[in-house]
């Protein structure tokens, strides 16, 4: 029996913190450091979301519809790759991702008031 996804991610900031760790240890039984500048995982991350968006291209929308599971697993598989690179660069870094994130939505929310742009794509400068 399978949990659900919130059940199974705990804690936003114990898993993030968790996965920090598996990813150093992984790195570090494979002497990989080294080369986990912040340059290279930035570079790195920046190579695993084009493989993303690959799993897109030539689809009209990219919904649900529109996937099979070759393309899910695929999507699956590189959404993985990208919150790895992604934690591993705010690792070396010193970002926490968590605050980040928190930080950036009262920016944003200050940036893009809800009552002025529901409904509107347009960026913030542009209405």
């Amino acid at each position: 029996m399978s949990t659900a996804p919130e059940q199974q991610a705990g804690n936003g900031s114990d898993s993030l913190i968790e996965l920090r760790d598996e990813l150093r240890a992984f790195a570090t039984e494979r002497d990989w450091e080294q080369f986990h500048t912040p340059k290279n995982l930035a570079m790195a991350l920046s190579v695993e979301v084009a493989e993303l968006v690959e799993h897109f291209q030539w689809l009209q929308t990219g919904a649900d519809a529109e996937l099979d599971e070759r393309k899910r697993i695929g999507i699956r598989h590189e959404l993985a790759d990208v919150l790895a690179y992604l934690i591993q660069l705010a690792d070396k870094t010193g970002v926490d991702l968590r605050s980040a994130l928190l930080e950036k939505m009262e920016l944003n929310r200050a940036k893009y008031p809800a009552p002025q742009v529901r409904g509107d794509a347009r960026k913030y400068d542009e209405y």
